[in-house]
């Protein structure tokens, strides 16, 4: 009890003189909010674009693409394997009878972001009249849907926001055709939303296209086993060398190349940062040692061991690193969360508009970085202030 009473009573006394060495002390704290406002900034983004794919589908919907292919650009479906695919028992029917399955284009369009002059690759994609039914999560926040056999579009609320001339009612022309955007949907932030949707047939003409890149089907039977059963039915068909992803599992390994690079540059910068940071908590430190050279001789030389000036000035360098990485997640919070921003995709080379997430693990990761910091910047001082000899630091004084 003694020892855990001296170990207060000194920390006490530090937490006290903070205000006397302010300067100092917002050198770690300014130091350390630095770091963890770029390193959680930076993994928000790559949260947010992760999240924007990896929420995009549902495990009771597959995906076909060709065998071997990665993405939809990267793929080709012929109109009679569409067919067959359609035909399939393991695809489910409307109470019609018909497939729920819709075979889709996709190709890129140029259009620049608002206020800016440069193209961006924007996903435009061709859809069935059963594209609607099959992503139930699709719906219509303006306008109406658009005409079957005419050249009108809907778009994504997200790719209506980035990029000019997508407003209900505005025309936008390539590949010597203009469309109509007749309407704009959201479908639960994911990446439908940074595209734009048209008629298959009606975009196949105007890009000139005889063929699919990818069809997307509900399942008759979502179990593992009724997926496994199509993925049976298909490979039976020599008429068709075609792979069948559930939908979340296609989105996230679209994910993983950009959110992975984001992932190392964010760490990469806030280690450089970081070893800044240390530095200037290793110099406050020190000085803080510097200047009360006297005290901590007295406090030893009436009966205060080394341990406890050691803990309470690690706990000093610990309180100052947790003030600063609360203000880093905090700035990182109130302006990162939620913010819009698009960037390109590189498995599909196309633009992908996706919102910052700030989650409660990134906070919490950068706390623990500051407490890290906090803890190599306070060691080396906390025991050169136990070893301080008592008489030299007296005398000093």
């Amino acid at each position: 009890m003694a020892w855990l009473n001296q170990v207060t009573q000194i920390t006490l006394i530090n937490l006290w003189n903070i205000p006397r060495r302010l300067g100092t002390s917002l050198v770690v704290v300014v130091g350390i909010a630095g770091v963890v406002g770029v390193l959680v900034s930076v993994l928000a983004m790559a949260e947010g674009f992760r999240h924007t794919l990896a929420s995009t589908g549902h495990i009771t919907r597959v995906i076909m693409l060709r065998a071997g292919s990665d993405s939809e650009l990267s793929s080709g479906i012929a109109r009679d394997q569409a067919v067959l695919l359609g035909s399939l028992p393991g695809v489910a029917r409307d109470a019609a009878g018909r497939p729920l399955l819709s075979a889709e284009l996709v190709v890129m369009v140029d259009l620049p972001r608002k206020g800016e002059a440069d193209p961006n690759n924007v996903p435009f994609r061709g859809v069935q009249p059963a594209a609607l039914e099959i992503r139930d999560e699709v719906r219509l926040v303006e306008g109406r849907p658009f005409t079957r056999g005419v050249r009108e579009v809907i778009v994504g609320r997200k790719a209506s926001r980035q990029f000019a001339g997508l407003e209900v009612g505005s025309h936008i022309g390539f590949r010597d055709s203009d469309w109509t955007v007749v309407g704009i949907f959201e479908s639960g932030g994911d990446v439908h939303e940074s595209e734009i949707w048209a008629d298959a047939e009606v975009a196949m003409s105007a890009f000139r296209r005889t063929g699919f890149q990818s069809a997307t089907a509900t399942l008759a039977d979502d179990s593992e086993a009724g997926l496994a059963a199509l993925k049976e039915a298909v490979a039976r068909d020599r008429r068709l060398s075609i792979s069948v992803l559930r939908e979340p599992e296609y989105y996230a390994k679209q994910a993983s190349i950009l959110s992975g690079l984001i992932g190392v540059l964010g760490y990469s910068v806030s280690v450089f940062m970081a070893i800044g940071a240390t530095f200037g908590a290793l110099n406050c430190m020190y000085s803080a040692i510097a200047s009360r050279q006297v005290e901590i001789a007295t406090l030893r030389a009436i009966g205060f061991s080394g341990g406890p000036v050691v803990i309470s000035v690690m706990i000093e360098a610990l309180l100052l690193a947790l003030v600063g990485g609360g203000v880093g997640g905090a700035l990182a919070y109130v302006y990162c969360d939620g913010a819009s921003l698009s960037t390109l995709n590189f498995n599909t080379f196309s633009q992908v508009a996706f919102d910052f997430r700030v989650t409660r693990e990134l906070l919490a990761q950068g706390l623990a970085w500051a407490l890290v910091i906090g803890l190599a910047g306070g060691l080396l001082p906390a025991i050169r202030a136990a070893r301080l000899p008592v008489t030299a630091a007296l005398r000093t004084g």
